[in-house]
């Protein structure tokens, strides 16, 4: 399996998608789930076929990334569906897919063997992995938030913002498990916990930024449309954490996080 095949695998994968959108607007809730479900296997199932013939995890470059992201994005709408039953959220989570689908297969990346020493860790895959879940459901916030703010424009009802809520809880949780497990890697790969490297700061930007989020709702029931404004923000520095920093001068050559940009 090689990346030729992504493309056939990523058009499946998406009609699948857009059929279990279609099917949930069509309050039809088990066809829905059940297409849905059938789209993240498929594409599942070419993350590990392409795991398997790299002999590595597909982890290293911003397109192999953009790939976990792109798959769990579907997954977070999926889950929120069928836990809050928000027919839109498919959707919505299947066209941000859509765009980091396209961009791979606009923008390949170099998708090789090589793994340099420093990912040649035990802690490479769950690091990254738990990232790009935390990113995802932090992304399904992000939907929501613009959704509520943009489409919607009533915030009279309580239960879309505490979607909300509930997905950074969750993404946070994941982003903080994702940041304990780095610091673990980056103690055994270069012999400290932090070290205030740009992708570090950025890191703890982000984090403060979603926390601040959490700490104005539970204090300041009243202020939702600012609290969402924070969410929003919060989501471009996210964005900034993840691959914005592989553009700043002050990581070019000095941050030790540049290794996917090769």
């Amino acid at each position: 399996m090689n990346w030729d095949w992504f493309i056939y695998f990523a058009i499946l994968s998406v009609l699948f998608w857009i059929i279990g959108s279609w099917k949930a607007f069509k309050e039809a809730k088990k066809s829905a789930c059940t297409f849905t479900a059938l789209g993240l296997i498929l594409f599942g199932t070419f993350i590990i076929l392409l795991w398997f013939s790299l002999e590595r995890p597909p982890l290293r470059t911003m397109g192999e990334t953009r790939l976990w992201y792109s798959f769990f994005l579907p997954f977070a709408g999926l889950v929120t569906y069928i836990r809050w039953r928000y027919k839109w959220i498919l959707s919505f989570s299947t066209i941000l897919s859509i765009v980091f689908i396209c961009i791979n297969i606009l923008k390949p990346e170099i998708h090789n063997k090589a793994l340099m020493p420093a990912l040649q860790s035990p802690w490479f895959a769950p690091h990254v992995i738990i990232y790009m879940f935390a990113y995802a459901m932090l992304g399904a916030s992000a939907i929501t938030g613009g959704y509520l703010l943009w489409i919607k424009k009533s915030l009279s009802d309580t239960k879309e913002i505490f979607l909300c809520d509930n997905l950074v809880y969750v993404g946070l949780s994941f982003m903080t498990l994702g940041m304990l497990t780095g610091a673990l890697w980056a103690k055994e790969a270069w012999g400290h916990y932090w070290s205030w490297d740009p992708k570090e700061t950025w890191a703890a930007v982000t984090w403060f930024s979603y926390l601040s989020y959490i700490h104005l709702r539970i204090g300041m029931h009243n202020k939702r449309r600012v609290s969402l404004y924070i969410l929003l923000l919060s989501f471009v520095f996210l964005q900034m954490c993840w691959w914005g920093i592989n553009y700043l001068p002050s990581a070019q050559g000095s941050s030790i996080h540049t290794y996917n940009m090769n």
